[in-house]
C-alpha cells in the first residue's frame, strides 16, 4: 500500500468518524432532551400537587381563622347585648325611681298648696284682729311703713355714697401715681431720680476727666451710642446716668464700667464696647424670657413676647420688680384657677404677659392694657388670655372667667404688705390709726391689728364692760373706723372680756 492510499484510508476513516460523531451527538442530544422533557413533565406534576396542598391547607386555615373570628364577634355581641340588657334595666328602674318621686313631689307641692291657702286665711284673720286692735285700715299701715322704710334707705344711701366718694379718692390718687409713672417710663418726660437713673461709684475723681475726655468728645459719643444723659458733676466720685428707658440705662451703666476697668476710652472703643454690651443685654433678655417661660412651665409663646418678658427684669413699679410681680401674678392665677377648675396652663400665660403692654417699644397713646392685649392679639395669643391682659384695668368688658381671676391676682400681688415702699408706709399707718381709734373708747385696755389689717383684737376691762357694753363697744368701733379710715376689703373687731376667778387652797 503506497502512500497515497494510506492517506485516502486515513482521511476515509476520519470522515467516518466524524460522521459517526456527530449521529452520536445527534442521538445523545436527543436523549438528553427526552430526558429533559420527562423531568420538566415530572417536576410540574410534582408542582401541581404541592400547589394543590398549599391551597388545601390555606383553605382550612382560612376556614378555622373565619370560624374563630364569627365565634369572637358572636362573643362580643352577647357582651354588648348583655350590656345594653343590663343599662335598659337601670334606665327602667331610674325611670321608676323619678316616676316615684314625681308624685311624692305632686303629693307635696298640693300639701304646701292647701298649707298656704291656710297660711293666706290665717293671715287675713290677723291683719283684721290687727286693724281692730290699732284702729288703723292696712292702707294706712303700709304708708307708715313705707315712710319708716324710705327714711332709713336714704339714711343708708347717703353713708353708702360717702362711703364710696371716699373709696373713689383714695383710689383716685394710687391710680393717678401709677398712670404718671407709666406714662413717664414709656413716653419720654421728666421723671424722678429713683426711677430714671443709675449712679455709677468710681475709684478716684480722676477717671471723670478720662470719661469727658478732650472737648467732651467722649462723653458726647458714650451719649449718642446709648441714648443716655451722663452726668458729671461735683458730685465725689460719682457718675449719674439718667434715661427714660431703663434697658438703655442699663446698657450704659455695663458698657462705663467696663470701659473705666480696661482704661482705653476714646470713641471707636466706646462704639466697640456698646455694640458688645448690647448684644449681651439682647441676649440676656431671652435668656430671662426663655427661663422664666420655662420655669412657670409656658411653652410655644411668640419670640417676641419672649423678649417682652425679659424686658420686665429692667422695669420697677413702685419698686417692685415687674418681672417678679408677673410671676407671682402667674402662679397665684394658676392656682386660683385649679381651685375653680379652670385651665391653669391659660392662666399662667395671661398672669405672665398681663404687664406685657409697660415694656412695649411701640410708641402709643393707648393705656398699658390695651397695648398688651393688641400684642398679644398679634403673635396669635388665646382669646382668653387676651380678654384678661386688656380687662385687668377695667378698660374693656370681661367676657372670660379667667380676666377676673388675674385682675384679682395683679391686685393681690401688688397691695400685699411690704411689697411696694408706698403700700408700706400706708399700711403700718393704717395699722396705727386702727388701734388708736380702739384705744379711744373707755374701758379698752389694749388692742391688736392683725391679719394685716383684716382684724383687730380688742381687750376690754371685765369690771367697767359687760357682754351687752361688748357687743355696743364692737359695733361703735367699726363704724368709727368706716367713717374715719380707708382700706381694703373689711376689717374684723373682736372684743375680747375676760373674767378669771382665782382662789387659793390654804
Amino acid at each position: 500500500m503506497n502512500i497515497t492510499q494510506l492517506f485516502i484510508l486515513i482521511v476515509l476513516v476520519l470522515a467516518l468518524g466524524t460522521a459517526l460523531g456527530r449521529i452520536a451527538s445527534k442521538l445523545f442530544y436527543k436523549y438528553e432532551e427526552e430526558e429533559m422533557a420527562k423531568k420538566a413533565k415530572f417536576l410540574i406534576k410534582e408542582a401541581k400537587k404541592e400547589a394543590t396542598k398549599i391551597k388545601r391547607e390555606k383553605i382550612l386555615e382560612a376556614k378555622e381563622r373565619f370560624i374563630r373570628l364569627r365565634a369572637e364577634f358572636e362573643q362580643n355581641i352577647g357582651r354588648r347585648r348583655e350590656k345594653i340588657f343590663n343599662e335598659e334595666n337601670y334606665l327602667r328602674n331610674k325611670e321608676q325611681e323619678i316616676t316615684q318621686q314625681l308624685e311624692q313631689l305632686h303629693r307635696k307641692q298640693n300639701a304646701l298648696e292647701k298649707a298656704r291657702e291656710e297660711l293666706d286665711q290665717l293671715r287675713d284673720q290677723r291683719i283684721k284682729q290687727l286693724e281692730k286692735a290699732a284702729d288703723l285700715n292696712i292702707e294706712a299701715a303700709n304708708q307708715q311703713l313705707m315712710e319708716v322704710l324710705e327714711d332709713e334707705a336714704r339714711s343708708n344711701a347717703s353713708i353708702r355714697i360717702r362711703t364710696i366718694v371716699d373709696e373713689a379718692k383714695a383710689s383716685a390718687i394710687k391710680k393717678a401715681k401709677s398712670v404718671i409713672m407709666t406714662t413717664m417710663q414709656r413716653i419720654v418726660a421728666e421723671q424722678t431720680i429713683e426711677n430714671a437713673s443709675s449712679i455709677i461709684n468710681i475709684e478716684d475723681d480722676t477717671l471723670k476727666g478720662k470719661i469727658i475726655g478732650r472737648e467732651g468728645r467722649n462723653i458726647r459719643a458714650l451719649a449718642a451710642a446709648t441714648g443716655v444723659d451722663i452726668i458729671v458733676d461735683d458730685t465725689p466720685k460719682t457718675v449719674l446716668l439718667s434715661s427714660f428707658d431703663p434697658t438703655r440705662r442699663e446698657v450704659a451703666r455695663l458698657a462705663l464700667q467696663q470701659l473705666i476697668q480696661d482704661g482705653r476710652i476714646h470713641p471707636g472703643r466706646i462704639e466697640e464696647v456698646v455694640a458688645k454690651t448690647e448684644k449681651n443685654i439682647e441676649k440676656e433678655i431671652r435668656d430671662t424670657g426663655e427661663r422664666t417661660a420655662i420655669d412657670l412651665g409656658i411653652y410655644g409663646m411668640h419670640v417676641e413676647l419672649i423678649k417682652l418678658v425679659g424686658k420686665m427684669r429692667y422695669r420697677t413699679s413702685y419698686g417692685q420688680n415687674l418681672l417678679h410681680h408677673s410671676r407671682e401674678v402667674a402662679q397665684l392665677a394658676a392656682t386660683m384657677a385649679s381651685e375653680l377648675g379652670l385651665n391653669t396652663k391659660l392662666a399662667k400665660r395671661a398672669g405672665l404677659l398681663h404687664d406685657i403692654g409697660k415694656v412695649a417699644t411701640e410708641k402709643s397713646e393707648l393705656p398699658h392694657a390695651i397695648l398688651g392685649m393688641e400684642l398679644a392679639q398679634k403673635y396669635r395669643e388665646h382669646p382668653e388670655v387676651c380678654n384678661a391682659i386688656g380687662a385687668h384695668h377695667d378698660e374693656i368688658e370681661m367676657v372670660f372667667m379667667l380676666s377676673p381671676i388675674v385682675q384679682i391676682c395683679d391686685a393681690i400681688s401688688g397691695s400685699r404688705p411690704g411689697v411696694r415702699r408706698e403700700v408700706l408706709e400706708a399700711y403700718a399707718k393704717r395699722l396705727r390709726d386702727m388701734e388708736d381709734i380702739a384705744l379711744s373708747f373707755d374701758g379698752v385696755k389694749k388692742c391688736y391689728a392683725i391679719q394685716a389689717g383684716r382684724e383687730l383684737r380688742v381687750m376690754v376691762d371685765s369690771n367697767s364692760v359687760t357682754d351687752e357694753i361688748a357687743n355696743a363697744l364692737a359695733f361703735d368701733i367699726s363704724n368709727r373706723i368706716e367713717q374715719q379710715l380707708q382700706y381694703p376689703g373689711q376689717v374684723k373687731v373682736t372684743v375680747i372680756r375676760e373674767t378669771r376667778a382665782i382662789n387659793y387652797a390654804k
